[in-house]
């Protein structure tokens, strides 16, 4: 089916550029983004695909303090390291980009220029701990005290880590700077917002307009729900791009609102590649009349969505409304859910998962592409197992696709010098098998612009199955001395499925795809060809095939367990957690003692975010018969949504406390972690709520 547009612009979530590139971030938005791509490329349609590094924030500044270098030096190191390990990968990017470039800086700074030029920022003042000694406003990570809740003498300016309580650093007991370990005064700052609430209705509109994902549209429906309020786009901090206005020299733009411009910067970027200035307005902007030609499409992973559908298409509006130009609105926000490794979620601070570049040193990049695609958390979180990965490839790869592709091949050199032999009269399995290969590119391409890309892989190998059970059936070992001429046209419709899984698959394992057409000996590339040709005999009698190669090689038990064994060890490329540090246990308690906490099961019936409040939720929850409130500091960590239905551990018999006006009758239980990580702990089973947990 072709686009109704005449153009397509594809983004992919721009990676944070402190560390490498994991399987999980790949499942995310990568890999779809990029499948996606290829198969528009094989339509023949005006695409083009845009991404880069996010190069600024606390994070790096963080990162560069630890290691005793420069901001600009972590990031020149991990955007080489990840832009090398998408390449070996096979992202076909058509711009690679980096938010730390001049036309990325002149970007930011235009877009927020004209939201002070309309008189949309709002000016507030905050208070904020300084640094006397280093002169300068502490960022919440920059701060460490005693926190008020606990008494944890280690409390960042965000977040105690030891109770999982949100912060904000001016609550901290005796705060020190991280810097120089001096005590911070309270100092008035100014800080510009953007009224994303004065946006509300248009972008509801806007949302209503669209066909967006289930999970994509749950997620947005909750944000509007509760309210959209106004956002710090500037904070003090020196790596980052300059706010340009007197009085704000010591400022930078916050990273949420530079960084989705990133995309706009990117396409600059691959205009003066390309020597033409105007190629990015014709992918961003249109003039009014032609609204429709230009399609955007953007690729994410969950926690980005309310950037990508509600604060970026707030930020274009905003231009818009200037008259300057008008930039286009998201078409679609294809959001995946989240990948986890051998059950447990991927842990950079942890350790806990797998970096490309480390995999692709030890497979083949279309094999981990192979078993990601069919893997791809589209509509709920999916896991990576080692154990799968080495199914997928030896029973699939190289049993179905690669074992049917050398058989053809092999036959072909060995009884026919190597050439394509004449079709004669087609039987009905000829004509049934003849059927499935002309209808394939229609399934395949359906699913693929559903973005059900899952769905369309596995309709993709079954053409390959389907090859290999006419390979069978027909038993051309038998009928080349019985029936030459129904030998020689089981041996050329071979060939024609041959090259018709090599256009199907190509936009999944490109590699692969070109090796089969170079094998074929055809003319061009497989990525250059049409889509729908993939439907078509277009293998011609007595053509030469070429060299022949293995496609995919399988992979030995000891191999996978050797993988398994390094991510135990915490060896590269896969990595173990080491045993994180522990907080003080308390002192030790009776039996008696603990019997008087009464643990039960409850089931969250309600789920919201409490007004004026950036940490609290009310939550209220279902204990057998009685219906309760709970007011829970884990806004940072959990939507509404996230907990709705679930059921969870509270204690039931806590004396109730008011939390901003609003009574709390009972407290819901999680873990937190050193480095911040918050879990709510709930139940594996569906169990009754009100059960005692012992």
């Amino acid at each position: 089916m072709q686009s109704k547009f005449s153009r397509t612009l594809v983004t992919a979530a721009l990676p944070y550029a402190n560390g490498p590139i994991h399987l999980g971030h790949l499942a995310g938005a990568y890999l779809p983004a990029d499948i996606y791509v290829r198969y528009l490329r094989l339509k023949g349609e005006d695409v083009i695909f845009i991404c880069g590094s996010d190069e600024h924030g606390v994070p790096i500044t963080i990162t560069a303090d630890k290691e005793g270098v420069t901001p600009q030096q972590i990031v020149d190191r991990y955007h080489k390291m990840n832009k090398e390990s998408f390449e070996k990968f096979g992202m076909s990017f058509d711009n690679y980009s980096r938010t730390s470039l001049p036309v990325h800086h002149q970007t930011g700074q235009e877009f927020f220029l004209e939201f002070y030029r309309q008189k949309l920022l709002l000016e507030k003042s905050e208070k904020q701990l300084f640094c006397e000694k280093d002169r300068m406003f502490l960022a919440d990570r920059y701060v460490e005290g005693t926190c008020p809740v606990c008494g944890n003498l280690d409390a960042r300016g965000d977040q105690c880590e030891k109770c999982g309580t949100w912060l904000e650093q001016t609550q901290l007991i005796d705060p020190k700077c991280k810097i120089c370990g001096s005590t911070p005064v309270v100092k008035e700052t100014k800080h510009w917002y953007f009224p994303l609430g004065r946006f509300q209705a248009e972008l509801e509109k806007f949302v209503d307009s669209k066909k967006w994902k289930d999970n994509v549209r749950s997620y947005v429906d909750s944000w509007l729900k509760e309210g959209l309020a106004d956002r710090a786009v500037t904070r003090d901090l020196h790596w980052g791009i300059p706010v340009p206005l007197q009085g704000y020299e010591n400022k930078v733009l916050y990273v949420w609102f530079e960084a989705v411009l990133g995309y706009i910067s990117s396409t600059k970027e691959l205009s003066q590649k390309r020597g033409d200035p105007n190629l990015w307005k014709r992918y961003w902007q249109s003039d009014g009349a032609s609204d429709g030609e230009t399609r955007y499409i953007a690729f994410i992973g969950k926690d980005n969505i309310v950037f990508h559908t509600l604060i970026f298409p707030a930020m274009l509006m905003a231009w818009n409304q200037g008259g300057k130009s008008r930039y286009i609105l998201p078409d679609a926000v294809p959001a995946n859910e989240f990948l986890n490794f051998e059950g447990k979620k991927f842990s950079k601070s942890r350790g806990w998962g797998i970096d490309l570049k480390d995999f692709i040193e030890v497979f083949p990049s279309d094999t981990l592409r192979y078993a990601l695609a069919l893997n791809l958390p589209e509509s709920r979180d999916s896991d990576f197992y080692w154990k799968d990965f080495q199914a997928r490839v030896n029973n699939e790869l190289a049993d179905t696709l690669g074992n049917f592709i050398n058989r053809t091949l092999q036959f072909t050199q060995r009884y026919y010098d190597g050439k394509v032999p004449e079709r004669g009269t087609l039987s009905q399995l000829d004509r049934w098998v003849i059927g499935e290969m002309e209808n394939a590119p229609k399934k395949v391409g359906e699913l693929f612009e559903a973005f059900k890309f899952r769905d369309g892989v596995v309709e993709a190998m079954s053409l390959a199955r389907a090859a290999n059970k006419y390979f069978n059936d027909s038993e051309p070992w038998k009928t080349r001395k019985d029936n030459p001429v129904q030998c020689a046209t089981t041996i050329n419709i071979c060939a024609q499925l041959t090259r018709s899984l090599a256009v199907l698959l190509s936009p999944v394992i490109p590699y692969a795809a070109e090796t089969i057409w170079k094998m074929l000996r055809l003319d061009g590339t497989a990525a250059a060809t049409r889509w729908e040709s993939a439907g078509e005999m277009k293998v011609e009698a007595a053509s030469a095939i070429g060299h022949l190669d293995i496609l995919f090689t399988k992979i030995e038990d000891s191999t996978i367990e050797e993988q398994i064994k390094k991510t135990a060890s915490g060896e590269a490329p896969a990595q173990q957690p080491s045993a994180p540090a522990t907080a003080p246990i308390k002192s030790e308690i009776t039996i008696d003692d603990f019997r008087k906490v009464d643990l039960r099961v409850a089931r969250v019936v309600n789920c919201e975010k409490v007004p004026k409040s950036e940490k609290l939720l009310r939550i209220e929850v279902q204990i057998g018969d009685q219906k309760r409130q709970i007011v829970a500091g884990i806004s940072k960590h959990y939507k509404p949504e996230d907990l709705v239905g679930k059921n969870v551990i509270v204690v039931a018999n806590l004396a109730p406390a008011k939390l901003m006006g609003l009574e709390s009758n009972g407290m819901l239980l999680a873990a937190s972690s050193e480095d911040g990580k918050l879990s709510v702990l709930t139940t594996v089973a569906d169990i009754d709520s009100g059960s005692i947990v012992r």
